[in-house]
């Protein structure tokens, strides 16, 4: 037999597959790390710790586990949270913690002072993005600013994706998905990296070399095979960002196909016939040439639940915890006994780029129980879903089929009140495994022992969750639509 592997780094987890070359599961392993806030509105992962040294820890855990000699392993995948911001040295060494994806806004004023600038016309129209938090050009502008000493030693700017493939093969490259969100340093038009639209950033040639996800970046170097326990010599593809392996890990490849992730955060990748071009969304070359994505996300989900969790229901076991307190949510009706939510705990991504938006529960009253809270916090994540489907819907981009993945399928409270507000069907597929899983596949096909349409066969549907629907939901949508518009003013002055 043969095999492959993928592995995944996410916000809190790092995650690890080996299969065959059918799909099976051979083994599996995982580690948690933290996410690093050191002041608000910043998000950040030590790279050697939280990126490398969990991709040893996985590696070595599925080799130990499936007692599988190395050199049956074909080929390696990776994927990881994206787009990030890491400065390294000539050597590759880290020179500060890795700067997350939008959940991070600390370059608030230089995508302003870019936008003015450029011109967000100009900007859409080339980048095929709005600059937001999720840019990394305006967060490497920050970089240049504000830590000018460790700008003048950076070598290359990398992604977490990036960081492992060079630790795994000495390349320093970059898919095209991910380079996307380097706006204004990637034109979508060219699918390539330009200056002109601002030559003070950072030399071009500081940036990786650009790459196709299906395309083999390397081999594994002698030093990561010491490392890893993996064999020398290993072809090891260029990777992704980890939500676009999870979309391919659930059959995300038509048109019109939609993949919704329930993870830390709540993210969206529709795959467009044509590029849509939209300030409230974002676009990006799919994995392959030639084919087009659209995307969305919401800053704060799964890591919503955490802190509901850690802060507000200690006394729970932790193993428990999720499930007693969906057992506490559904003995509250739909609409929480008029409780409202905003989910805006890391200010807000799409569709309202909002880094000053604030959560809040209102509507508080001496009635209300921990379930009622519990059930709106669900509630107000799936209101601003809806906003993100509305948004797509609007610009003639409803999905065809829409398919969930990611440690949230678990929380049938959340699938379903998800469906019912957005009304819209959910397929969930047989492994919800998620972005490890599709980076095996994503590994096969590279090295051309399955083609893409054998993914329904690895990964075949199990249920659909079907749309039910309340009146309540929608006086209650409209109200949470309201109810960010009425506070925004005071959400910035509390900012500051």
């Amino acid at each position: 037999m043969a095999y492959t592997i993928g592995i995944d780094v996410g916000t809190f987890e790092t995650k690890g597959v080996l299969v065959d070359h059918a799909g099976t599961v051979i083994a599996q392993a995982a580690r948690g790390h933290q996410m690093l806030v050191p002041q608000p509105g910043w998000a950040e992962h030590r790279p050697e710790e939280d990126w490398w040294g969990d991709f040893v820890f996985v590696s070595q855990q599925l080799l130990a586990q499936s007692d599988i000699d190395p050199r049956d392993i074909n080929a390696v995948a990776c994927s990881a949270i994206g787009p990030c911001m890491l400065p390294v040295d000539k050597e590759g060494n880290p020179l500060m913690n890795g700067v997350l994806y939008g959940v991070d806004g600390r370059a608030e004023k230089q995508v302003q002072a870019l936008t003015d600038r450029i011109g967000e016309e100009t900007i859409i129209a080339r980048c095929g993005n709005a600059l937001t938090s999720q840019s990394v050009g305006p967060k490497i502008l920050w970089l240049k600013q504000e830590c000018p000493e460790i700008y003048a030693k950076t070598a290359h700017i990398l992604t977490s994706t990036s960081f492992l493939v060079q630790h795994l093969t000495g390349e320093v490259v970059i898919d095209h998905y991910t380079a996307a969100n380097f706006s204004p340093l990637y034109d979508v038009t060219t699918q390539a990296w330009v200056s002109d639209l601002a030559d003070d950033i950072i030399p071009l040639e500081k940036l990786p070399r650009l790459l196709w996800s299906g395309e083999i970046a390397g081999e594994i170097t002698a030093e990561a095979a010491e490392a890893t326990g993996l064999a020398a010599g290993t072809p090891v593809t260029a990777g992704t960002i980890d939500a676009a392996a999870e979309a391919f890990s659930v059959g995300v490849d038509g048109p019109g196909d939609m993949m919704m992730m329930y993870g830390s955060t709540i993210f969206i990748i529709l795959r467009a016939a044509s590029p849509v071009s939209d300030p409230a969304i974002w676009y990006a070359p799919w994995l392959f040439e030639g084919e087009h994505a659209s995307m969305a996300g919401l800053a704060t989900s799964g890591t919503l639940t955490h802190w509901f969790r850690d802060h507000i229901a200690r006394d729970l076991q932790v193993e428990d915890a999720f499930s007693a307190l969906a057992q506490e949510a559904m003995a509250s009706p739909p609409g929480a006994n008029g409780l409202l939510l905003l989910p805006y705990f890391s200010g807000e991504r799409t569709p309202i780029h909002d880094i000053n938006a604030k959560g809040a529960f209102f509507g508080l009253n001496l009635t209300h129980t921990r379930g009622d809270m519990y059930r709106a916090l669900i509630e107000g994540i799936a209101y601003g879903t809806r906003h993100v489907t509305d948004t797509f819907a609007d610009l003639g981009q409803r999905p065809k089929r829409l398919l969930a993945v990611g440690g949230g399928t678990q929380n049938r409270l959340w699938l379903q009140a998800t469906s019912d507000i957005c009304g819209l069907d959910q397929v969930v597929c047989e492994k919800t495994t998620g972005a490890s899983y599709g980076d095996a596949f994503l590994a096969a096909l590279a090295i051309g022992v399955v083609k893409r349409a054998d993914i329904s066969a690895w990964n075949p549907v199990s249920e659909t969750i079907e749309a039910a629907g309340d009146p309540i939901y929608e006086k209650h949508y409209v109200l949470f639509r309201r109810l960010y518009e009425q506070t925004k003013d005071i959400a910035a002055e509390l900012s500051g």
